[in-house]
């Protein structure tokens, strides 16, 4: 007996993961999908729980509540990528539109319909826009109207863009007009447009180099250094005797009281590695945002990110560990 993993969630999110599931072209069912989703976090949940309890021999509760974690990351890795399909097809169907639109006002100039246009204007660069084009036309042989088979179309992707586009031509078609030069028209306008964000996205270029030093150079670096003058002051402490420092005479401010640091090295160092990964996670995100207005594309960079951050942050302190050591050495 097959499990209805739909009744597990709910109407809505299944109604939900099934649009998704349109938007990004991806041949599965949304009862699928959401067996992939939900099996996946029960298996990643309980792997991880028994890794750190067998491995690191940590307590069962936190090894729990890590496995839960890791199990959440799974998830949202999951819906992520989805997300990321979704707007990849939304761009490239922006950038090929302008294009697609003037063929399409070329074919009608040479005295041929709208319908057979919008066909003949299909070429092979245009992948699966192409086919969605060719679906529409074998709809329209069929006996549906233009209206419902370009709504249709634009249902196909989250481009506000294409179904701006899509209502333009249905009302034209609908109220009478040139049709040919209408199509050229936003054809030219949607370059023009295309130019204007490039032009933004090149203002905000400065913006981006100060967030990249910030999260990439800036914040490593000066982990590093503070894990390196933890790791000074805690070998300064380990040679001081507690009796020495109890017996020093109270001078001035009479409150102030000497004592060992409580935040060891690991501990700075484990807190530092969770910082500069948050950090560089969220710079990743934040310049995708600036300079594509698509923060969701920050996903694409967020590992070469995380890495880079880990890896100054490890040559960083390898170099102030040496120079630090060569002073305590004279």
């Amino acid at each position: 007996m097959a499990i209805v993993f739909e009744q597990l969630v709910g109407r809505d999110v299944a109604r939900f993961i099934s649009s998704e599931l349109d938007l990004a072209a991806v041949k599965m069912s949304p009862n699928a999908f959401i067996g992939v989703a939900i099996i996946g976090f029960f298996i990643i949940t309980v792997l991880m729980a028994f890794g750190l309890v067998i491995f690191l021999q940590l307590n069962s509760g936190i090894a729990l509540l890590a496995g839960i974690i890791f199990g959440v990351l799974y998830e949202v890795i999951l819906y992520s990528v989805l997300e990321l399909r979704i707007d990849g097809r939304k761009s490239f169907v922006e950038d090929i539109l302008p294009d697609y639109l003037q063929l399409a006002s070329a074919n009608m100039r040479s005295g041929v319909p709208l319908a057979k246009a919008l066909i003949m204007a299909v070429r092979p660069e245009f992948k699966y826009f192409g086919d969605d084009v060719n679906a529409v036309g074998k709809q329209l042989y069929s006996g549906e109207t233009m209206q419902n088979v370009l709504e249709q179309l634009a249902n196909k992707y989250r481009s506000l863009t294409l179904r701006r586009t899509v209502r333009v031509v249905v009302e034209a078609q609908m109220y009478g007009g040139g049709m040919a030069d209408l199509l050229n028209q936003i054809a030219k306008d949607l370059r023009n447009q295309h130019i204007v964000q490039k032009e933004v996205s090149g203002q905000l270029f400065m913006y981006t180099i100060f967030i990249a030093f910030a999260a990439l150079i800036g914040a490593p670096s000066l982990y590093a250094l503070t894990n390196q003058m933890i790791g000074v002051t805690s070998s300064v402490w380990s040679k001081i005797s507690i009796n020495s420092i109890s017996n020093l005479p109270n001078v001035g401010v009479s409150f102030i009281k000497l004592s060992k640091p409580q935040i060891t090295p690991q501990d700075y160092f484990d807190f530092s590695v969770v910082a500069i990964i948050i950090i560089a996670g969220f710079g990743a995100f934040i310049i995708s945002a600036i300079s594509t207005g698509v923060p969701i594309r920050g996903i694409k960079f967020l590992p070469v990110y995380i890495v880079i951050g880990l890896v100054l942050f490890t040559v960083v302190g390898a170099l102030l560990g040496s120079l630090f050591s060569s002073f305590q050495s004279q």
